[in-house]
């Protein structure tokens, strides 16, 4: 693909007031109302009350905001904000009523790249934005590139159009193509789930196998969970993914997927110092571990005698 998807550069400017996706030095911008100005639509990245958000309302307060947002005009009236949703909530903090924008003709997919794009290198970001971020961008790729036609279509692309959009986010974004996959299997996750992946409380990698769950599979999953008290290993959610593919999960087998944990191994020490009461100085180590192992398979074999006397009586 050598089209818009090709040139796509990632740019970081809601952390930091830096160079603005696409802009141009020197354009001219507007200040706008904060009334005027409205979330993108799905927008997946979190705008938090933290420290960074007050470190950059007070840089607000003092300076202003150095680098104007870039919003799009709506049909129902006002803006929809393309990039700069911790800027407008800075400018909130620091108690302004306007904020410098570029007003943009853009369309839904050239949006969705700049907005992606805008957030992408923020210094922390949750596996639930990177999740639907790459989701939407992947789609805005595919969707300006166009389509194979068949007649030049490669059969490693047969069941996936966007193949070469995939390899070029992967190399965009510093990720393997396989990544991109397992967080975009994210998205097909509960809500209750996927917080549990931000929170650390679930891995990824199991996470990734619980969302091809049905969506009433996950929701029973949570309620087992909670009660046992666990979380599912990779193994585990391989399982409960099989079964389901099966059609044959229910709450029974996830109890007992779960509730299956191999047991921890059982290490046994034989100090030296000990072992040397019972054998001659000159024995080597083998000869030591040769007569231990020797008495104790007598000692199994007349275990094995107890038992039957046992059973006889």
């Amino acid at each position: 693909m050598r089209g818009s998807a090709g040139k796509i550069q990632l740019a970081s400017l809601d952390d930091f007031f830096g160079v603005s996706q696409g802009q141009t030095a020197g354009e001219p911008f507007q200040e706008i109302p904060l009334s005027d100005l409205h979330p993108f639509k799905n927008h997946p990245f979190h705008v938090t009350d933290d420290e960074k958000m007050q470190e950059l309302a007070d840089s607000v307060a003092q300076h202003g905001v150095l680098v104007p947002g870039i919003v799009r005009p709506r049909p129902e009236g006002g803006y929809e904000l393309v990039s700069g949703h911790r800027r407008k909530r800075a400018c909130e903090l620091a108690g302004l009523a306007t904020m410098p924008v570029l007003v943009r003709e853009l369309d839904d997919d050239e949006a969705i790249l700049i907005m992606v794009d805008s957030n992408l290198q923020r210094e922390k970001i949750l596996p639930s934005e990177k999740a639907f971020a790459y989701r939407m961008k992947l789609g805005a790729m595919k969707r300006k590139a166009g389509r194979p036609s068949k007649k030049n279509c490669v059969p490693v692309a047969h069941n996936f159009s966007g193949q070469k959009s995939r390899s070029i986010l992967a190399q965009q974004v510093g990720e393997s193509q396989d990544q991109i996959r397992r967080y975009i299997r994210l998205t097909y996750l509960l809500p209750a789930l996927l917080q549990m992946v931000d929170e650390n409380k679930l891995v990824l990698r199991p996470a990734v196998e619980l969302s091809y769950l049905t969506q009433e599979e996950q929701a029973l999953l949570l309620e087992v969970m909670g009660r046992l008290g666990v979380t599912p290993t990779l193994e585990q959610a391989q399982r409960l993914k099989a079964y389901s593919q099966d059609g044959q999960l229910t709450a029974a087998v996830m109890d007992a997927v779960l509730a299956d944990r191999k047991p921890a191994a059982v290490q046994v020490t034989l100090k030296k110092d000990r072992l040397k009461q019972y054998f001659p100085q000159s024995y080597t180590q083998k000869q030591m571990e040769d007569v231990i192992f020797s008495l104790l398979e007598t000692w199994k074999s007349q275990q094995k005698g107890v038992g039957a006397v046992d059973q006889n009586e």
